[in-house]
């Protein structure tokens, strides 16, 4: 079992940055691909990063590609997405996930454990 505990939302301009924060319990934190997704008003859930147990591979949506960085710590068991160049469309409730197997899955369906999210705002 692992729980999740996100931090770090927030209202934020344009241009602007934020970093959210996510720190696990549980035994299994070091043994699991981490993910953040994210969920705007009216639209399906979409993984917008992921990260390996180890921290050695990431992958980024297209629409954030150079604006944000997925990193880990597993020593304090947290994962974190540090977003710049903040944009509108950017504004969402940011979801931290624990996959359930290696290799970077992209599908919500292959991760079984999740936070409660944390409201992120972008204003123009």
């Amino acid at each position: 079992q692992v729980r999740l505990v996100e931090s770090g939302g927030g209202l934020v301009q344009a241009g602007g940055s934020l970093r959210v924060s996510c720190v696990a319990s549980g035994e299994t934190f070091s043994t699991r691909d981490m993910a953040w997704f994210r969920q705007a008003p009216g639209k399906e859930r979409e993984i917008v990063a992921a990260i390996s147990k180890m921290g050695g591979s990431t992958w980024y949506t297209d629409s954030v590609k150079g604006r944000f960085t997925i990193s880990r710590d597993n020593a304090k068991m947290s994962v974190y997405l540090q977003m710049n160049g903040l944009k509108p469309e950017d504004t969402a409730v940011y979801y931290c996930a624990a996959a359930s197997r290696i290799g970077l899955p992209k599908s919500a369906i292959d991760y079984p454990y999740w936070g409660q999210g944390t409201q992120v705002t972008v204003s123009s």
